[in-house]
Protein backbone atom coordinates (compact mmCIF):
# COMPACT_ATOMS: atom_id res chain seq x y z
CA UNK A 1 0.00 0.00 0.00
CA UNK A 2 1.33 3.41 -0.92
CA UNK A 3 2.06 6.06 1.69
CA UNK A 4 -0.73 8.17 0.17
CA UNK A 5 -3.29 5.45 1.04
CA UNK A 6 -2.22 5.12 4.68
CA UNK A 7 -4.27 6.70 7.52
CA UNK A 8 -1.00 8.25 8.80
CA UNK A 9 1.67 9.53 6.42
CA UNK A 10 5.28 10.26 7.29
CA UNK A 11 7.62 12.48 5.28
CA UNK A 12 11.09 13.77 6.14
CA UNK A 13 12.53 16.95 4.66
CA UNK A 14 16.03 17.53 5.97
CA UNK A 15 15.88 17.83 9.75
CA UNK A 16 12.08 18.16 9.96
CA UNK A 17 9.62 15.28 9.74
CA UNK A 18 5.90 15.61 9.07
CA UNK A 19 3.35 13.16 10.45
CA UNK A 20 0.00 13.63 8.71
CA UNK A 21 -3.33 12.27 9.91
CA UNK A 22 -5.02 11.29 6.68
CA UNK A 23 -8.62 10.16 6.62
CA UNK A 24 -10.00 13.27 4.89
CA UNK A 25 -13.45 11.90 4.06
CA UNK A 26 -14.07 11.55 7.80
CA UNK A 27 -12.31 14.77 8.93
CA UNK A 28 -9.35 12.53 9.84
CA UNK A 29 -11.40 10.54 12.34
CA UNK A 30 -9.15 8.12 14.20
CA UNK A 31 -9.65 4.42 13.54
CA UNK A 32 -7.75 1.58 15.20
CA UNK A 33 -5.54 1.53 12.11
CA UNK A 34 -4.86 5.26 12.56
CA UNK A 35 -3.82 4.86 16.20
CA UNK A 36 -1.59 1.89 15.39
CA UNK A 37 0.04 3.69 12.46
CA UNK A 38 0.56 6.80 14.60
CA UNK A 39 2.35 4.76 17.26
CA UNK A 40 4.50 3.04 14.66
CA UNK A 41 5.44 6.37 13.09
CA UNK A 42 6.59 7.85 16.39
CA UNK A 43 8.45 4.74 17.49
CA UNK A 44 10.40 4.86 14.23
CA UNK A 45 11.01 8.62 14.32
CA UNK A 46 12.12 8.47 17.96
CA UNK A 47 15.10 6.36 16.89
CA UNK A 48 16.22 8.87 14.25
CA UNK A 49 19.45 10.79 14.80
CA UNK A 50 18.83 13.06 11.79
CA UNK A 51 15.34 14.38 12.57
CA UNK A 52 15.32 17.33 14.99
CA UNK A 53 11.66 18.41 14.91
CA UNK A 54 8.33 16.80 14.01
CA UNK A 55 5.22 18.59 12.73
CA UNK A 56 1.91 16.78 13.30
CA UNK A 57 -0.96 17.88 11.06
CA UNK A 58 -4.10 16.67 9.30
CA UNK A 59 -5.33 16.66 5.72
CA UNK A 60 -8.28 18.45 4.13
CA UNK A 61 -8.29 21.48 6.42
CA UNK A 62 -8.83 19.56 9.68
CA UNK A 63 -6.52 18.24 12.38
CA UNK A 64 -8.67 15.33 13.60
CA UNK A 65 -12.30 14.97 14.57
CA UNK A 66 -12.00 12.27 17.22
CA UNK A 67 -12.58 8.51 17.15
CA UNK A 68 -14.11 6.78 14.12
CA UNK A 69 -17.64 6.20 15.39
CA UNK A 70 -18.24 3.42 12.84
CA UNK A 71 -15.91 1.17 14.86
CA UNK A 72 -17.66 1.60 18.21
CA UNK A 73 -19.85 -1.48 17.84
CA UNK A 74 -16.98 -3.72 16.74
CA UNK A 75 -13.90 -2.68 18.75
CA UNK A 76 -15.35 -1.14 21.93
CA UNK A 77 -18.74 -2.72 22.56
CA UNK A 78 -17.96 -4.20 26.00
CA UNK A 79 -15.55 -3.70 28.88
CA UNK A 80 -12.96 -6.18 27.61
CA UNK A 81 -12.83 -4.66 24.12
CA UNK A 82 -13.00 -1.11 25.44
CA UNK A 83 -10.22 -1.60 27.95
CA UNK A 84 -7.98 -3.09 25.27
CA UNK A 85 -8.85 -0.27 22.86
CA UNK A 86 -7.95 2.48 25.33
CA UNK A 87 -5.18 0.82 27.35
CA UNK A 88 -3.31 -0.64 24.37
CA UNK A 89 -4.33 1.00 21.10
CA UNK A 90 -4.95 4.63 22.04
CA UNK A 91 -2.62 4.81 25.02
CA UNK A 92 0.17 3.26 22.95
CA UNK A 93 -0.08 6.05 20.37
CA UNK A 94 -0.53 8.89 22.86
CA UNK A 95 2.44 7.77 24.95
CA UNK A 96 4.61 7.28 21.84
CA UNK A 97 4.03 10.95 21.00
CA UNK A 98 4.48 12.21 24.55
CA UNK A 99 7.65 10.19 25.14
CA UNK A 100 9.25 10.97 21.78
CA UNK A 101 12.65 12.57 22.51
CA UNK A 102 12.35 14.80 19.42
CA UNK A 103 10.38 18.06 19.86
CA UNK A 104 6.89 17.97 18.35
CA UNK A 105 4.73 20.77 16.96
CA UNK A 106 1.00 20.31 16.37
CA UNK A 107 -0.16 22.32 13.36
CA UNK A 108 -3.89 22.70 13.99
CA UNK A 109 -6.53 23.57 11.42
CA UNK A 110 -10.28 23.07 11.50
CA UNK A 111 -11.60 20.44 13.88
CA UNK A 112 -9.37 19.36 16.76
CA UNK A 113 -11.75 17.49 19.01
CA UNK A 114 -11.82 14.30 21.05
CA UNK A 115 -8.89 12.10 20.09
CA UNK A 116 -7.54 14.88 17.90
CA UNK A 117 -7.25 17.14 20.93
CA UNK A 118 -5.58 14.32 22.86
CA UNK A 119 -2.93 14.07 20.13
CA UNK A 120 -2.40 17.83 20.09
CA UNK A 121 -2.08 17.97 23.89
CA UNK A 122 0.57 15.24 23.74
CA UNK A 123 2.74 17.37 21.45
CA UNK A 124 5.22 19.85 22.91
CA UNK A 125 3.89 22.94 21.11
CA UNK A 126 0.48 23.66 19.57
CA UNK A 127 0.08 26.32 16.88
CA UNK A 128 -3.49 26.84 15.69
CA UNK A 129 -5.23 28.61 12.84
CA UNK A 130 -7.67 31.26 14.00
CA UNK A 131 -10.71 29.37 12.68
CA UNK A 132 -9.84 26.05 14.35
CA UNK A 133 -12.24 24.45 16.84
CA UNK A 134 -11.66 22.46 20.01
CA UNK A 135 -13.51 20.31 22.53
CA UNK A 136 -14.23 16.85 23.92
CA UNK A 137 -18.00 16.40 23.42
CA UNK A 138 -18.13 12.80 24.65
CA UNK A 139 -20.64 13.54 27.43
CA UNK A 140 -23.26 13.23 24.67
CA UNK A 141 -21.91 9.76 23.90
CA UNK A 142 -22.35 8.58 27.48
CA UNK A 143 -18.76 7.97 28.54
CA UNK A 144 -15.88 9.77 30.27
CA UNK A 145 -12.44 10.54 28.90
CA UNK A 146 -10.13 7.58 29.48
CA UNK A 147 -7.75 8.19 32.37
CA UNK A 148 -4.52 7.78 30.41
CA UNK A 149 -5.82 10.14 27.70
CA UNK A 150 -6.75 12.81 30.25
CA UNK A 151 -3.22 13.25 31.60
CA UNK A 152 -1.80 15.49 28.88
CA UNK A 153 -4.76 17.87 28.81
CA UNK A 154 -4.93 18.03 32.60
CA UNK A 155 -1.24 18.90 32.71
CA UNK A 156 -1.83 21.82 30.34
CA UNK A 157 -5.03 23.38 31.69
CA UNK A 158 -5.43 22.14 35.26
CA UNK A 159 -8.39 20.74 37.16
CA UNK A 160 -10.91 23.58 36.77
CA UNK A 161 -10.61 23.96 33.00
CA UNK A 162 -10.45 20.20 32.41
CA UNK A 163 -13.73 19.85 34.30
CA UNK A 164 -15.28 22.66 32.26
CA UNK A 165 -14.25 21.08 28.97
CA UNK A 166 -15.47 17.59 29.90
CA UNK A 167 -18.63 18.43 31.86
CA UNK A 168 -20.02 20.89 29.30
CA UNK A 169 -18.83 19.01 26.22
CA UNK A 170 -18.84 22.31 24.34
CA UNK A 171 -16.90 22.97 21.13
CA UNK A 172 -15.10 26.33 21.24
CA UNK A 173 -12.80 28.50 19.15
CA UNK A 174 -9.07 29.11 19.07
CA UNK A 175 -9.02 32.29 21.13
CA UNK A 176 -10.80 30.56 23.99
CA UNK A 177 -8.52 27.53 23.61
CA UNK A 178 -5.49 29.82 23.87
CA UNK A 179 -6.77 31.54 27.00
CA UNK A 180 -7.56 28.16 28.56
CA UNK A 181 -3.90 27.18 28.11
CA UNK A 182 -4.42 24.58 25.38
CA UNK A 183 -2.44 26.44 22.72
CA UNK A 184 1.04 27.90 22.32
CA UNK A 185 -0.19 30.55 19.89
CA UNK A 186 -2.89 31.37 17.36
CA UNK A 187 -2.14 32.73 13.88
CA UNK A 188 -4.26 33.79 10.88
CA UNK A 189 -5.49 30.86 8.81
CA UNK A 190 -3.35 31.84 5.84
CA UNK A 191 -0.19 31.77 7.99
CA UNK A 192 -0.64 28.46 9.79
CA UNK A 193 1.60 26.28 7.60
CA UNK A 194 4.37 28.86 7.34
CA UNK A 195 4.35 29.50 11.09
CA UNK A 196 4.29 25.82 12.07
CA UNK A 197 7.25 25.00 9.85
CA UNK A 198 9.10 28.17 10.87
CA UNK A 199 8.69 27.01 14.47
CA UNK A 200 9.97 23.54 13.59
CA UNK A 201 12.86 25.15 11.70
CA UNK A 202 13.87 27.19 14.73
CA UNK A 203 13.85 24.05 16.84
CA UNK A 204 15.84 22.12 14.24
CA UNK A 205 18.44 24.89 14.03
CA UNK A 206 19.17 24.58 17.76
CA UNK A 207 21.16 21.99 19.62
CA UNK A 208 19.45 18.58 19.39
CA UNK A 209 21.18 17.55 22.62
CA UNK A 210 19.77 20.57 24.43
CA UNK A 211 16.28 20.02 23.02
CA UNK A 212 16.22 16.39 24.09
CA UNK A 213 17.60 17.28 27.51
CA UNK A 214 14.99 20.02 28.00
CA UNK A 215 12.21 17.56 27.15
CA UNK A 216 13.61 14.91 29.46
CA UNK A 217 14.15 17.11 32.49
CA UNK A 218 10.92 19.06 32.17
CA UNK A 219 9.12 15.72 32.09
CA UNK A 220 11.13 14.45 35.07
CA UNK A 221 10.45 17.58 37.14
CA UNK A 222 6.73 17.71 36.37
CA UNK A 223 4.36 16.33 39.02
CA UNK A 224 3.34 12.74 38.33
CA UNK A 225 0.37 10.99 39.93
CA UNK A 226 0.61 7.43 41.16
CA UNK A 227 -0.65 5.04 38.44
CA UNK A 228 -4.10 3.56 38.86
CA UNK A 229 -4.35 0.08 40.31
CA UNK A 230 -5.74 -2.78 38.22
CA UNK A 231 -9.02 -2.55 40.16
CA UNK A 232 -9.25 1.19 39.49
CA UNK A 233 -8.63 0.66 35.77
CA UNK A 234 -11.44 -1.89 35.61
CA UNK A 235 -13.71 0.43 37.59
CA UNK A 236 -12.88 3.26 35.19
CA UNK A 237 -13.83 1.23 32.11
CA UNK A 238 -17.03 -0.17 33.66
CA UNK A 239 -18.88 2.48 31.65
CA UNK A 240 -18.74 0.14 28.64
CA UNK A 241 -21.41 -2.00 30.35
CA UNK A 242 -23.61 1.00 31.20
CA UNK A 243 -26.96 2.03 29.77
CA UNK A 244 -25.62 5.56 29.23
CA UNK A 245 -22.91 4.26 26.89
CA UNK A 246 -25.37 2.22 24.85
CA UNK A 247 -27.83 5.11 24.61
CA UNK A 248 -25.18 7.68 23.72
CA UNK A 249 -23.48 5.65 21.00
CA UNK A 250 -26.80 4.53 19.48
CA UNK A 251 -28.04 8.14 19.36
CA UNK A 252 -24.83 9.31 17.72
CA UNK A 253 -25.01 6.60 15.07
CA UNK A 254 -28.70 7.32 14.46
CA UNK A 255 -28.11 11.10 14.55
CA UNK A 256 -30.75 11.59 17.24
CA UNK A 257 -30.71 13.33 20.61
CA UNK A 258 -29.69 10.96 23.43
CA UNK A 259 -32.16 10.46 26.26
CA UNK A 260 -30.06 9.18 29.15
CA UNK A 261 -31.80 7.13 31.88
CA UNK A 262 -32.02 8.33 35.46
CA UNK A 263 -29.15 7.11 37.63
Amino acid sequence: MSNAAQPVRVAVDGRVATVTLATPGKMNALSVASWEALKAAFVELSASKAVRAIVVRGTGGNFAAGADISEFTTVRSNIEQGTRYHEETVKGAIFAIAECPIPTVAMIEGACVGGGLEIACSCDLRIAAASSRFGVPINKLGFPLAHSELQAMLGLVGRAVALEILLEGRVFGSDEAYHKGLLTRVVPDADIEAEAYACAGRIAAGSPMAARANKRWISRLSPVQEPLTADEVREHFAFFDSADYRVGVRAFIDKTKPEFPES
